[in-house]
C-alpha cells in the first residue's frame, strides 16, 4: 500500500483512495495531487493581507486557493475549501493552467501586482503546481509568495523552497502537544520548515492567538526567542512576527482574544524582535 510522503500524516492509500488532506489519490499504484490547477479562490490583495509588511510593501498580487489542508484546526476560517466538505463544487472550480495563472498575474502590473500568492487553503499538499506556477511567474519576471502551515516534508520542502521569494508561515502556537491534539500537526516539522525557508527566502511568521491555548506570556517569550536566531535569507534581516487576533469561527466557539493580551504579548515579543505586528485588532 503505497505511503504518501508530502507531510507528516502520511496517509497509506489503497487505490482510489484520498488522503486527509483530501487532495491526494493513489492512482495506478502512483500518490498524485487531485487538486492540480484547480482554483476555487482567486483575487487582487494587498501584500499586507498575506501578512507580508516587510516584502514589496504597498503593493497588490494576485492570491489563488484550491482545496484541502492536512491540519484540522477547530477554528479554520476557511474550512468550506480547506476540509473539502463537497462545497467546492457548490461554489464553482476553474482549472487554471501555471500558464494561464502567470498571464493573469501579468495582465495585472498595471494594477500594482508583483506576481502570485499560494494561499488561503493549504497550497503544499499540491506542491506540483506551486512548482509549476512558479516557474512561469518568474519566467515573466514577477514574484511569487506562500502562505503555508509548514507541516511538509523535507522532500517536498527542498523541492519548493527554491522556488519561492517570500512566505508567511503559521507557526501556530510553541507547544506540541496544542499542534498534535488541537490542530493535528507537527511543531518540530514546522520550525524546520521555517528553518530551511529562511536560509534564502524572504520570511514572516504569523502566530494565531486563542485563549487558553497559546496565549501565555512564557510561551510568546519562548516562541520570540528562537524565532530571533533566525535570519532572513534574503536581505540578512530579523525576521517578522505578525500575532493575529482569533475570533470564533467553525468549531470554536470561545470568545475571541481580548484585544489587551494581543498588545501584551506583542510586547513580550518585542523583546527578542524588532519587526512585530498585531493583525485582527
Amino acid at each position: 500500500m503505497p505511503v504518501c510522503d508530502v507531510c507528516h500524516n502520511e496517509c497509506n492509500l489503497n487505490e482510489g483512495a484520498t488522503g486527509l488532506c483530501k487532495a491526494r489519490t493513489c492512482r495506478e499504484g502512483t500518490i498524485v495531487s487531485n487538486n492540480y490547477g484547480l482554483i476555487t479562490s482567486i483575487a487582487l490583495d494587498p501584500i499586507e493581507k498575506k501578512p507580508l509588511n516587510l516584502f514589496y510593501p504597498g503593493s497588490n498580487i494576485i492570491s489563488v486557493g484550491s482545496y484541502g489542508c492536512n491540519l484540522r484546526c477547530p477554528f479554520c476560517q476557511n474550512h468550506e475549501i480547506s476540509y473539502d466538505f463537497g462545497l467546492r463544487y457548490e461554489y464553482g472550480v476553474k482549472h487554471i493552467t501555471p500558464e494561464e495563472l502567470a498571464e493573469i498575474a501579468k495582465e495585472y502590473k498595471p494594477q500594482g501586482n508583483i506576481g502570485v500568492a499560494f494561499t488561503y487553503n493549504e497550497p503544499l499538499i499540491g506542491y506540483e503546481y506551486v512548482i509549476d506556477a512558479s516557474r512561469q511567474i518568474h519566467e515573466r519576471g514577477m514574484q511569487t509568495v506562500l502562505v503555508s502551515n509548514g507541516n511538509v516534508s523535507e522532500r517536498v520542502a527542498e523541492l519548493v523552497i527554491p522556488h519561492i521569494d517570500a512566505m508567511n508561515i503559521d507557526l501556530k502556537g510553541f507547544t506540541d502537544s496544542y499542534y498534535k491534539d488541537t490542530l493535528g500537526g507537527d511543531r518540530g516539522l514546522v520550525m524546520d520548515f521555517i528553518r530551511k525557508a529562511a536560509e534564502s527566502s524572504h520570511v514572516e511568521v504569523t502566530c494565531l492567538i486563542v485563549p487558553g491555548y497559546n496565549d501565555t506570556d512564557q510561551e510568546m517569550r519562548e516562541l520570540a526567542r528562537w524565532i530571533s536566531d533566525l535570519k532572513d535569507g534574503a536581505g540578512r534581516q530579523e525576521i517578522a512576527l505578525h500575532i493575529s487576533r482569533y475570533f470564533p469561527r467553525f468549531k470554536m466557539t470561545k470568545p475571541a482574544t481580548d484585544v489587551d493580551k494581543i498588545y501584551r504579548l506583542r510586547d513580550v515579543a518585542k523583546e527578542y524582535l524588532d519587526y512585530v505586528f498585531t493583525g485582527n485588532c
